[in-house]
């Protein structure tokens, strides 16, 4: 079910997918290994939050990144996704996290008003300039 509702994502917006078998695949070995949590929403599950934790040089505790943040298209609205993120947050806060991370399409202006009302920001304290993510593949 994850693996499916991570291709229909990708599938959604246009974006290379390896299929739901091999996220399956890719999946099973995360998901054992602690470091990646899977939230999912509704039933049959309709949605799901992807975190995963590294530690960080600046912070205390893990630092935890929203790899993947999705509600079926015919479910959106209904507050799905923010009782994901809220699911999210009390999920890192039990793992004693003090930041979370995500990143999303500059042209992506719906996730980013969905983002920023709910207390995410792209710049640094005292700073107007925005952060850029790159990245580069290897």
């Amino acid at each position: 079910m994850v693996a499916q509702l991570l291709h229909d994502f990708n599938v959604e917006f246009s974006t290379p997918s390896p299929g739901p078998d091999a996220l399956r695949s890719r999946l099973t070995l995360l998901l054992a290994g602690g470091d990646v949590v899977v939230l999912l929403v509704g039933e049959p599950a309709s949605g799901l939050a992807v975190l995963s934790f590294r530690p960080n040089v600046w912070y205390e505790g893990p630092v935890a990144i929203l790899d993947e943040l999705y509600v079926s298209p015919d479910l959106r609205g209904r507050g799905l996704g923010s009782a994901l993120l809220d699911a999210s947050c009390d999920l890192l806060r039990d793992r004693a996290c003090t930041l979370m991370e995500t990143n999303v399409a500059g042209e992506d202006t719906g996730a980013r008003r969905f983002y920023e009302a709910r207390g995410f920001t792209n710049t640094e304290p005292n700073r107007t300039d925005p952060m850029l993510y790159y990245y580069r593949e290897l």
